[in-house]
């Protein structure tokens, strides 16, 4: 992935309005550690979660108090977040194009098989992306504890868009998930699996496959807005790095 060239004296960010002292701020990353580790399964909700409570530390950090020393290592994890937070929209983005290439065909009630092909095509070169965004971020050296939790919460969205349905009964349980939004939450499959499972059946329900596509949506709106904040942040977080660096120099 490509590493973002940013000019020190081009960028002027807002600082935050509501700082607070490390003691807070070590106790809201204990917080969304905590609130990580106790989510079970892959939901969008907690997705969104951890990408909005990700973003508020960010924006709560007071110009990053850190000894010059270690500014550079700062520095390299900064780039490398932005480059994967970067590469997560890039995914979540193939997700809503081939969201709303299946909802269009299906609203014009034409036959489907090159449109569902066409989806699961979308989904194989997304899970492709997907492997190399995990690798990279595997790669990161976390200088931070916050940069540690980045590459956590940024794995699980990841994984929600890759995940696909597991041990479900059959299609009665996948027409319950997809007509109920907040079944998923309680199933053993995610908003991404219960449509990947209905579009492995043969005889799937148009309508019930509808919604269970406008469930995707409403998901894939939510975890693009939460990954836009987390960006802007993280690239607050890098300029005020580099002023840092240059006070130093």
């Amino acid at each position: 992935m490509a590493v973002s060239q940013i000019h020190i004296r081009s960028i002027s960010l807002p600082s935050r309005l509501h700082p607070i002292n490390s003691t807070e701020f070590e106790a809201e990353v204990e917080k969304l550690k905590s609130s990580q580790a106790s989510t079970v399964g892959l939901t969008s909700d907690s997705i969104i979660s951890g990408l909005v409570g990700l973003a508020e530390l960010y924006s709560s950090m007071d110009e990053l108090t850190q000894a010059p020393s270690r500014i550079d290592d700062a520095l390299e994890g900064s780039v490398e977040l932005l480059d994967c937070c970067s590469s997560i929209r890039e995914v979540v983005q193939m997700m809503r194009e081939s969201v709303r290439g299946l909802q269009s065909a299906l609203r014009r009630n034409s036959a489907l098989q090159n449109d569902v092909a066409s989806y699961m095509g979308s989904r194989k070169r997304m899970s492709k992306c997907i492997k190399k965004i995990l690798k990279a971020l595997d790669r990161i050296h976390a200088s931070r504890e916050v940069y540690a939790l980045s590459v956590a919460v940024f794995r699980s969205a990841l994984l929600f868009f890759s995940s696909s349905a597991v041990k479900c009964g059959g299609w009665n349980v996948v027409a319950r998930l997809l007509l109920n939004k907040s079944a998923a939450h309680h199933g053993v499959v995610n908003e991404v699996g219960c449509v990947d499972l209905a579009l492995s059946n043969a005889e799937f329900d148009k309508q019930m496959l509808q919604r269970g596509l406008q469930n995707l949506e409403s998901c894939v709106d939510g975890i693009e807005g939460a990954l836009e904040r987390m960006y802007r942040n993280l690239l607050r977080t890098r300029v005020n790095l580099l002023n840092i660096l240059t006070n130093h120099l």
